[in-house]
């Protein structure tokens, strides 16, 4: 009997073990290892916008008061108005030239920092601040400009035109043409008052200048004479005589005589 007792555990135990055994081969299929995927991305809405890009800063100011940009360019594009049907206060015939860089972003004679951009001009003796209407004579096109600066300070010229100006009257292409010049507007009388002054040059080197400045300085002795270079290199004389009169500044730039350079009555305001 103790026999049969031992012999059925036996048999128990082993099919305890075989049945361990065989069970793990019995499922159907085996765990897949655990990977750790990440997240999808956000869709592009949900997304916060990004920052805008800065403004653009590639047009160099070198002085205060010059704004950057095409929205600068588009606004100065724009001619001065004036009300309709005005008579002209006068009128002028002569040949314009026209001046970008290197005067482009440099302070003009009106103080304001020239744009060559802009619907402007250089006249040496009319008030700052006109507006004067010039008209090509060989192909009659037309444009209203405002007077902010002083030139041309070469013979045979009356007037300097920004770029903008001198596409607008076909001057930019030629360099210079015919035009007429006719006087809207003026802030100030134009025959009487101002200040006025002799303006003499432009001389290749500082020591041409600076030998006639002495020598208008000895015999001028209630005037101001000083010397300057322009952006182009050349030297520049400029005599102011007692009370920037006219009169007086006609009678010097009638009887001053230079080997170089030419001589020229200039308005300063």
């Amino acid at each position: 009997m103790k026999l049969l007792r031992a012999a059925l555990f036996q048999c128990a135990a082993i099919l305890i073990l075989l049945t361990s055994l065989l069970l793990p081969t019995g499922c159907g299929h085996p765990k897949q290892a655990q990977v750790n995927v990440p997240p999808p991305p956000k869709p592009a809405s949900a997304e916060s916008p990004a920052a805008p890009p800065a403004a653009s800063t590639a047009r160099n100011n070198p002085l205060p008061g010059a704004e950057s940009g095409d929205q600068k360019r588009t606004s100065d594009i724009e001619q001065p108005t004036i009300p309709a049907g005005p008579t002209p206060l006068a009128t002028e015939i002569g040949r314009a030239s026209w001046y970008g860089p290197p005067y482009h972003n440099r302070r003009g004679s009106n103080g304001e920092v020239y744009n060559m951009h802009a619907m402007t001009a250089a006249h040496r003796t009319l008030p700052l601040g006109s507006i004067v209407r010039v008209t090509n004579l060989k192909t009659g096109h037309t444009a209203l400009v405002r007077i902010t600066d002083r030139g041309p300070f070469i013979r045979g010229r009356v007037l300097d035109l920004s770029l903008a100006a001198a596409r607008k009257v076909d001057v930019y292409q030629p360099g210079v043409a015919e035009v007429k010049v006719e006087v809207m507007q003026t802030p100030v009388p134009i025959e009487t008052g101002g200040k006025w002054a002799v303006q003499i040059g432009g001389f290749p080197d500082e020591d041409a200048a600076a030998n006639l400045a002495d020598r208008l300085t000895r015999r001028y002795h209630t005037a101001k004479v000083h010397r300057f270079n322009s952006p182009t290199g050349d030297w520049w004389v400029r005599v102011r005589v007692l009370g920037d009169d006219r009169q007086r500044a006609q009678e010097l730039a009638a009887e001053t005589k230079t080997a170089q350079g030419a001589v020229f009555l200039v308005r300063l305001d």
